[in-house]
């Protein structure tokens, strides 16, 4: 079929060198040791400057060679030579945070993992201020994903995507329930049409998602919440958040929502039974795309994109989930090179025109929100397994009203998220808890965990 030839690699890369980890907000070693990558004619001169990438995502790593070969083309007196170095999620990290703290084998570009990137940014930073190479950009860029990786009005990462959260919805499935996928406009709606596809089918509408908390994420920023507050003190049992998990476990006491192999949608396991038919809704981030395609090919024609539901009263409409923000350490000898590169790689209209067309990934670039020969091409592999188009979702939603949750740049980030998908979300959502005690517990063990800052 069209649309598994460009992911027939993809499906391999996914599982060995860690997409699942690169958007995501975790990952594992499912690689094993350091593999060198340079398979992209870069167009490279005898005097480029040779820059070392470490990356934990091998089609990243292809991503910066294209535009290597984009970059020399038009600077040929200032040409680059990447080489990409991939390794396992959690060796990457702790051999990136290693060479920064002693100085040896300084990589000139890092990616980092948003659950991640407060290691990298405590005390006396190690890393390039990249401000001035995204300043031309600045205007077209989804600012929340900047601000992700900024600290103190500093900015040290460059983000890959938006990773806005949005509704998939199997049109043919719901539509033999007598449900339009376009009218679920609130979560009223979505609740009451997953009672009514309950009834009609004896299955659930949408998953109740244990092992990772995009859905949680998502509801609590729509009900004004966060996971910490300002001074970043551990919040896990605030009002907002209790609201957040006693509305998702109202769906799945509703039969609204219910358990998927693995936790969570974005799972090997997972992928068959949303091949089965099991599920008609997802809220996931917008780079759930790309699985479709490496994993559920044979599904071409059945999905449509949608904006997510959203509280009437709420101010929020959509957060950003997962991402990495790439770094450029202060000690590299190529410092100002490399992150010249960066942000045109990572921040220019055709760089993320090239995230879009071969990752799948939201642009964070919003002049190509509204490019039509971008967003409307119909060769492109992802316009084609669709029922709609991505960007039609993105523009309904706007820029301006993709939100940021505070609490992922800080220190408690990863412990939090941690304990929710190891822990709280399934004593809530599988043991039928009740929430203020799960949240009540989840806060006690964190604290116990981490000394949360004063």
């Amino acid at each position: 079929m069209r649309i598994k030839k460009a992911f027939a690699a993809l499906a391999v890369a996914t599982l060995a060198g860690g997409i699942l980890a690169g958007c995501g907000s975790g990952g594992g070693d499912d690689a094993e040791g350091e593999v060198l990558q340079s398979g992209v004619d870069q167009g490279a001169g005898e005097d480029a400057t040779h820059l070392d990438l470490m990356t934990f995502v091998a089609l990243h790593g292809t991503f910066y060679e294209e535009m290597a070969a984009e970059w020399n083309a038009a600077n040929p007196d200032r040409q680059v030579k990447i080489q990409t170095r991939v390794l396992p999620f959690d060796a990457m990290h702790q051999r990136a945070l290693m060479a920064l703290q002693t100085g040896q084998e300084v990589p000139d570009i890092i990616d980092i993992e948003v659950g991640q990137f407060s290691n990298f940014v405590r005390g006396d930073v190690p890393l390039r201020d990249l401000t001035d190479v995204a300043a031309p950009f600045r205007d077209d860029v989804v600012e929340a994903r900047m601000d992700l990786y900024s600290r103190d009005g500093q900015l040290f990462g460059l983000p890959t995507h938006v990773g806005a959260m949005l509704a998939f919805y199997n049109v043919p499935l719901l539509e033999e329930a007598g449900i339009d996928y376009s009218t679920l406009q609130t979560w009223d709606d979505f609740r009451e049409a997953g009672v009514r596809y309950h009834e009609e089918t004896g299955r659930f509408l949408t998953t109740a998602d244990t092992s990772a908390f995009w859905q949680t994420m998502l509801v609590t920023a729509q009900k004004g919440g966060e996971f910490t507050d300002a001074a970043g003190n551990v919040t896990l049992n605030s009002p907002e958040v209790v609201s957040a998990l006693e509305f998702l476990q109202g769906l799945k006491r509703d039969n609204v929502a219910g358990p998927i192999p693995g936790g969570q949608p974005d799972t090997e396991e997972a992928f068959g039974s949303i091949n089965n038919g099991d599920f008609a809704a997802f809220i996931m981030p917008s780079w759930f795309t790309s699985r479709f395609l490496a994993y559920m090919g044979d599904m071409d024609g059945q999905w449509a994109i949608a904006a997510p539901p959203s509280f009437a009263d709420g101010n929020v409409v959509t957060v950003g989930g997962g991402g990495t923000g790439t770094a450029v350490p202060s000690a590299s000898e190529n410092a100002d090179l490399a992150a010249e590169f960066l942000a045109f790689a990572k921040l220019s209209e055709s760089g993320n025109e090239r995230v879009w067309q071969a990752l799948g990934f939201d642009p964070v670039n919003t002049s190509m929100w509204t490019t039509e020969a971008v967003t409307h091409d119909p060769e492109n592999q992802f316009n084609q397994f669709f029922v709609n188009n991505m960007f039609d979702a993105l523009n309904e939603i706007g820029a301006g009203n993709v939100g940021l949750m505070q609490s992922q740049k800080t220190d408690a980030w990863p412990v939090v998220g941690n304990l929710l998908t190891t822990e709280t979300l399934n004593n809530i959502l599988e043991s039928d808890m009740d929430v203020t005690e799960a949240l009540d517990q989840a806060q006690n063990d964190i604290q116990n965990q981490i000394r949360s800052p004063q």
